[in-house]
């Protein structure tokens, strides 16, 4: 029989520091990753570099939002105790195996990155794509094996990313004599991917469509209040629709009793039930849900010297772990490792 250490795995998860976390990021890693730190061995990347990939002229957005991540992850009950958190820009191996790997992976096969692909007709860069931008799949890839991360917590959405991460392993190991670096597998959350409060298929910063989990009472009774439902829902008698009634789907995400939230969209369907009752028991649940998330981020973003203890701590630990990985690459290659 497997003793619980034998079967911990290592997780590297993350996010950019280029605003508060909102409900999306909640429901689709932050709640998971507070699972997952009592059953493995779980880092968690502050991936600053990789926010300025399309914020390289407005640096402040990334730097002026690292402690508010930090302060976002222990309010939802990351412990730095059971979960490394660390600062990607203090890392140096993490550029050293970006440029490693840059040498190997074709511009071809970036873009055809669906992922990629889409994020540059969002943001509308054609020719002004910044090349760290185009390139970031790489570097993370450099990210999950420089940790030797077998579990690595995405949306749907990631997974071309990871497909990636694996051709890039496949690869370096077919170039040295043994297989130095470690193959991963995405690790789906049971809701993947919130919508925005607009409807809009996702939540996202840069639509500006979140709530964020610092929100207080009015912003989330304004947000509720102003949530998408369904449009031909005219009347409480009309039967109404539950599928991309984004009030439903914030119900299964965040709803605890399970049967009430069937039974609820039973009646809405058969109608007699109206789109303010179910905003009601919505915003009932969200306000019980932030509320102490609320209370102890307050608590914590004031007192930013224990953030920075807490990041300084994660990041040397992690930096001695991720150059051990980079040097034994550079050796597989036969490069010199002389420090």
């Amino acid at each position: 029989m497997n003793s619980p250490q034998a079967l911990q795995q290592t997780i590297l998860t993350g996010d950019r520091p280029t605003g508060q976390l909102h409900l999306g990021h909640y429901v689709g890693s932050l709640r998971q990753r507070v699972q997952l730190q009592h059953e493995h061995q779980q880092y968690i990347l502050v991936a600053d570099l990789q926010g300025l990939t399309d914020n390289g002229s407005r640096p402040e957005k990334v730097s002026g939002n690292i402690l508010e991540v930090m302060a976002d992850y222990l309010a939802v009950g990351i412990d730095p105790q059971k979960s490394t958190i660390c600062l990607q820009s203090s890392l140096p191996a993490l550029a050293e195996l970006t440029m490693l790997y840059m040498n190997i992976v074709t511009v071809a096969r970036v873009e055809r990155n669906p992922t990629v692909k889409s994020e540059i007709a969002q943001k509308g860069f054609a020719r002004s794509l910044p090349a760290g931008f185009l390139v970031y799949p790489i570097s993370q890839a450099a990210d999950i094996t420089a940790f030797k991360a077998s579990l690595v917590p995405v949306g749907d959405d990631q997974l071309p990313m990871i497909e990636q991460t694996n051709e890039i392993v496949h690869k370096m190991n077919s170039l040295t004599t043994a297989p130095i670096l470690t193959s991963c597998k995405a690790l789906l959350s049971p809701v993947s991917r919130l919508p925005g409060v607009d409807g809009n298929a996702k939540m996202s910063k840069s639509l500006g469509n979140t709530l964020t989990l610092s929100a207080s009472e009015r912003q989330i009774h304004q947000a509720v209040s102003a949530i998408f439902t369904d449009p031909e829902h005219l009347r409480v008698s009309d039967p109404g629709k539950v599928e991309g009634n984004v009030v439903f789907t914030y119900l299964d995400a965040f709803h605890e009793d399970k049967q009430q939230v069937a039974s609820m969209k039973e009646h809405y369907q058969r109608g007699g039930l109206g789109d303010r009752q179910c905003k009601n028991e919505l915003e009932t649940c969200l306000q019980n849900l932030l509320a102490p998330i609320r209370e102890r981020r307050n608590r914590f973003i004031e007192d930013k010297a224990y953030l920075n203890e807490v990041l300084k701590a994660g990041s040397e630990k992690a930096r001695a772990l991720t150059q051990q990985t980079a040097d034994e690459v550079k050796r597989a290659l036969g490069l010199p490792v002389l420090f």
